[in-house]
């Protein structure tokens, strides 16, 4: 019996080890950034005559725009992917060292930063870009009412790679989408519209772990992976009802 147990121990110890480690580095995204300057200089003239001193003064307005581009993370969307990936039992996760303001090299440049040791234990690197992101608030006009649907929308689309931390081979690529949205009817009355966006954020960070996670089920050969949940509504409306004849 204890030889069985040890057995059972011992498998239980492999299975473990033998799921890869992986580090899941935040979303690296570029934003234009535009910089404004406004320069006053200020210059004198002071000149001295028989009849005593005389000065003028003037000055010059300068005016500058810069724009460069500044490479970062966004560190509010993967949360919800580790822990589907964790849910699929595929993945050990590990921590990696975050891009930074102080961080040198360029942010897209994954295998330099595999080789600085900036995912430091991993056998592999899941690299996310983020490609789109939309946030949208409409206001629509009901036909034949008063009352209009007032609309927050979030979208976020990504390209994401699964990188061998030793060969640098890619062994998984796909692109995931999260979106969601926020709707309210509203009318004329209401002063002030409040739309709920931190709950439109959680949806889109939670529908994009789904998506991830369930691509790379698919693509490292195990199906077997479902959502945590039922996918989001796309608004709070009330759900449709099938139609009930009257007699």
């Amino acid at each position: 019996m204890r030889t069985w147990i040890g057995m059972i121990a011992m498998a239980c110890a492999f299975s473990v080890q033998a799921a890869p480690k992986v580090a899941v580095a935040d979303l690296a995204y570029e934003a234009r950034v535009e910089q404004y300057i406004h320069t006053i200089s200020a210059q004198s003239d002071h000149q001295e005559s028989y009849y005593g001193a005389s000065g003028s003064s003037s000055h010059e307005e300068y005016e500058t725009r810069n724009s460069y581009i500044e490479q970062t993370e966004l560190r509010r969307f993967t949360g919800d992917i580790k822990g589907e990936m964790l849910r699929t039992g595929m993945f050990q996760l590990v921590q990696g060292k975050p891009y930074t303001a102080s961080s040198k090299g360029d942010i897209y440049d994954v295998i330099q930063r595999i080789k600085a040791g900036s995912f430091k234990g991993a056998d592999y690197v899941l690299f996310g870009t983020v490609s789109d992101i939309d946030f949208t608030q409409d206001m629509n006009e009901l036909a034949n009412t008063d009352s209009y649907s007032a609309v927050l929308a979030l979208t976020l689309v990504a390209d994401f790679s699964l990188i061998n931390t030793r060969t640098y081979e890619i062994i998984s690529a796909f692109t995931a989408m999260g979106e969601a949205q926020d709707t309210k009817l509203v009318n004329g009355r209401d002063i002030h519209v409040s739309l709920n966006r931190p709950r439109v954020v959680r949806d889109v960070s939670k529908a994009l772990g789904e998506d991830v996670a369930g691509q790379l089920s698919q693509q490292l050969g195990s199906g077997g992976y479902e959502p945590s949940r039922e996918p989001a509504q796309r608004n709070n409306l009330p759900a449709d009802t099938p139609p009930v004849i009257l007699r």
